[in-house]
C-alpha cells in the first residue's frame, strides 16, 4: 500500500469535470480521480476551514460512525475497472478487529479530510492510473 496525500483539486472545463489530484507521499507519482459535484464541495467545504451549522453528509456518516463505536481508520483505494476507481473505508470496532466496507473514492477522501486518516492506493492501481506530472 501507497500512502497518498491530497495534491490539488482541479475543474476541467472543456470536460464539465472536477477532478481531485492525490499524490504519493513519498514519491513522484499523481493519481487524479474524477469526483462529483457534491463531493468536491464537500472536500473543500472541509479544506476551507467552514463548519456549517448542521452536519453535512460526510459529517453525519463520521459521526454515525463514532457513535457506533467505531473509527475510521484508513482509506484504501484497491481497484479500477472499466475507469471506475473502487476504495474501502477501513474501521476498527472496540477491539473486535477491521471492518472494510466498500464506497466511492470520492465519498472516502471526503472522510479522510474529516476525519484526519490516511489515504492509500495498492500498487496495481497507481501503475495503471498514475501519470508523472500534472
Amino acid at each position: 500500500m501507497i500512502k497518498l496525500v491530497l495534491n490539488k483539486i482541479k475543474i476541467d472545463e472543456n470536460r464539465n469535470e472536477q477532478i481531485i489530484v492525490l499524490k504519493e507521499e513519498t514519491g513522484s507519482r499523481y493519481l487524479p480521480v474524477v469526483i462529483g459535484v457534491a463531493e468536491v464541495n464537500a472536500i473543500k467545504l472541509k479544506l476551507s476551514g467552514i463548519n456549517p451549522p448542521r452536519p453535512l453528509t460526510h459529517d453525519l456518516l463520521l459521526r454515525s460512525i463514532e457513535s457506533l463505536g467505531a473509527k475510521l481508520k484508513e482509506i484504501h483505494i484497491d481497484k479500477l475497472e472499466q475507469n471506475t476507481f473502487f476504495a474501502k473505508l477501513v474501521m476498527t470496532r472496540n477491539g473486535s478487529g477491521e471492518v472494510k466496507v466498500d464506497a466511492r473514492p470520492s465519498d472516502s477522501i471526503a472522510l479522510a479530510l474529516r476525519a484526519g486518516v490516511p489515504i492509500f492506493v495498492v500498487e496495481e492501481v497507481l501503475e495503471q492510473a498514475g501519470i508523472s506530472e500534472i
